[in-house]
C-alpha cells in the first residue's frame, strides 16, 4: 500500500473505521466453512461477540483462522478422555506456573487475505491495532495463550494465528535458515510450523511463526525434547576443567564426581553436560519430557528429571488419557513423520540438536510438529547421519531418530494396556 493511500486512510473518521470493522467481519464470515457445534465454543464465541467492535472483530479473526487450520488438519478425534485430573499424581514434580512478558503486537499480512488489505487497515484503525503499538488483541489472546517451555520471554502471540519467537545467539542461531529451507521441503513442511518472516524491533530480532495452539480449544499439549545428546560438539571442545561446573554437579549429586574430580574440585564441560543428561530419560530413551499442559490446568514445566521408564510411561499415559483412538491417530502421525525424516536429504546431512516434538490435541483433532532448530547444522565433509548410532566425538550422531523410535514404542506399549 502506497504512503499516499495510507495518509488518506489515516484521516478517515472513527465512524467509518467502525463501519469497516463490520464489513471486514462480513467478508471473513463468508469464508468460514461452518460454525462450531460445541456448546462450550458457542458460549465462548457469544461472550467474545459482545456489543463492542473489538469483541466482534477479534472473534471473527480467530474463527476465520481456526477454520483455515481445521480444513488442513490431518485428523478428527471423536473421543477424548474428559475425566483427566487437573493435577499430577504425587510421584511427579510440583506444578510451576509459566510467566510471559509482553511483546509488540504485529498483524502479519501473511495471515490475511491480500485483496482485503485496505479494509483490514480501516478495521485495525478502529481497533487501535496499528503495529506495533497496542496490545488490545494481545490481552484477549492471553486469556487462552500460554508458553509451555523454553525461555520465559522467548515467545509471545502476535497477529491472529502467529507468534513471535526471539532469536538469540547471534549468527550461530540457525533457526531462520532452517525454517526457510524446510518450508520448501515437500516431505517435511507439513510437520513444522509455517514460517512467515523475520522481524527487527527495538534492537531485537524475532521470527514470526505459525501459532500451533491457534484453532485448538483448551487442548492437551506436550513438549518432548529429542536426542541422546543435547549439546553441540563445539560447546564441549574445551577440555579445561572448571570449578563452577563441579559445584553445579555436586549441588545435584554430591557423589557424582570421581575421586580425581573431587580432589581437583573441577570437571570439564563435556563431563558436566553428559552428567546433566543422565539426570533425565535423554540418555536411556533418546527423548525427555520437557513440559506439558492438561485441559483446565496450568502448564507443568519441571518434568525434565523424569528418568525411569515407569515414570515416563505414567506421564505419557496421563497426557494421552484412556481412549485408544487418541493413541492410534498420534501413532499414525508420528510414524508418518519418522518415515519422512528418514527419506529427507536435508535430515540425512544435518545434525539436529535440541529440537522437540510438539503434540497438541483437543476434542476434535490432534497435531504433531517438529520445533526448535536453533542448533541445526550441516555436517562437514559430506557425511550422512543415521540419527541412531551412539555418539563419538566427531561423528555428529545425536540420536534424533532413536528418540522418535523410542517414543513410538513407548506409546505403543501404553496402548496395549488400555
Amino acid at each position: 500500500m502506497s504512503s499516499g493511500v495510507m495518509s488518506r486512510m489515516e484521516t478517515f473518521t472513527p465512524r467509518l473505521c467502525l463501519k469497516a470493522v463490520d464489513q471486514y467481519e462480513t467478508i471473513l464470515q463468508s469464508r468460514l466453512s461452518k460454525s462450531t457445534k460445541s456448546p462450550r465454543n458457542q458460549q465462548r464465541v457469544k461472550n467474545e461477540s459482545s456489543n463492542t467492535s473489538i469483541g466482534r472483530s477479534y472473534s471473527v479473526f480467530r474463527q476465520w483462522k481456526k477454520n483455515d487450520r481445521d480444513s488442513k488438519c490431518n485428523m478428527d478425534v471423536s473421543y477424548i478422555d474428559d475425566t483427566k485430573t487437573n493435577s499430577l499424581s504425587s510421584s511427579l514434580p510440583n506444578v510451576n506456573y509459566s510467566q510471559m512478558e509482553h511483546f509488540p503486537l504485529v498483524m502479519s499480512d501473511a495471515t490475511m487475505l491480500e485483496e482485503d488489505n485496505s479494509l483490514k487497515f480501516l478495521a485495525l484503525n478502529a481497533l487501535d491495532l496499528i503495529a506495533p503499538a497496542s496490545d488490545i488483541l494481545l490481552k484477549n489472546r492471553l486469556k487462552s495463550w500460554f508458553q509451555l517451555s523454553g525461555h520465559p520471554d522467548g515467545l509471545a502471540p502476535a497477529g491472529p494465528g502467529t507468534v513471535w519467537k526471539r532469536r538469540t545467539g547471534g549468527t550461530e542461531n540457525t533457526e531462520r535458515a532452517v525454517y526457510e529451507e524446510l518450508s520448501k521441503d515437500a516431505l517435511i513442511r507439513d510437520f513444522i510450523p509455517k514460517y512467515y518472516r523475520e522481524v527487527e524491533y527495538k534492537g531485537d530480532t524475532f521470527i514470526e511463526l505459525q501459532d500451533l495452539l491457534f484453532g485448538f480449544t483448551d487442548p492437551s499439549v506436550i513438549d518432548i525434547k529429542l536426542g541422546t545428546r543435547t549439546f553441540l560438539e563445539s560447546e564441549v571442545s574445551n577440555n579445561v576443567a572448571r570449578t563452577d561446573l563441579y559445584k553445579k554437579m555436586i549441588s545435584v549429586d554430591p557423589n557424582a564426581p570421581t575421586n580425581f574430580e573431587h580432589e581437583n574440585q573441577a570437571v570439564t564441560k563435556l563431563r558436566y553436560m553428559q552428567f546433566r543428561e543422565q539426570q533425565s530419560s535423554t540418555c536411556s530413551h533418546g527423548f525427555r519430557i520437557e513440559a506439558m499442559k492438561l485441559p483446565g490446568a496450568p502448564p507443568i514445566t519441571n518434568l525434565k528429571k523424569i528418568k525411569e521408564h515407569v515414570a515416563v510411561v505414567e506421564t505419557l499415559k496421563l497426557f494421552l488419557g484412556r481412549y485408544s483412538i487418541t493413541y492410534e491417530k498420534l501413532l499414525e502421525q508420528l510414524k508418518d513423520m519418522r518415515s519422512r525424516i528418514e527419506a529427507s536429504s536435508y535430515f540425512n546431512t544435518h545434525e539436529v540438536i535440541g529440537s522437540s516434538i510438539f503434540i497438541i490435541y483437543d476434542e476434535k483433532k490432534i497435531g504433531v510438529w517438529l520445533i526448535d532448530f536453533a542448533k541445526t547444522y550441516k555436517v562437514p565433509n559430506g557425511k550422512e547421519l543415521s540419527h541412531r548410532k551412539p555418539w563419538k566425538e566427531g561423528n555428529h550422531e545425536e540420536g534424533f531418530l532413536l528418540g522418535i523410535d523410542n517414543l513410538i514404542s513407548t506409546i505403543e506399549e501404553i496402548k496395549i494396556t488400555l
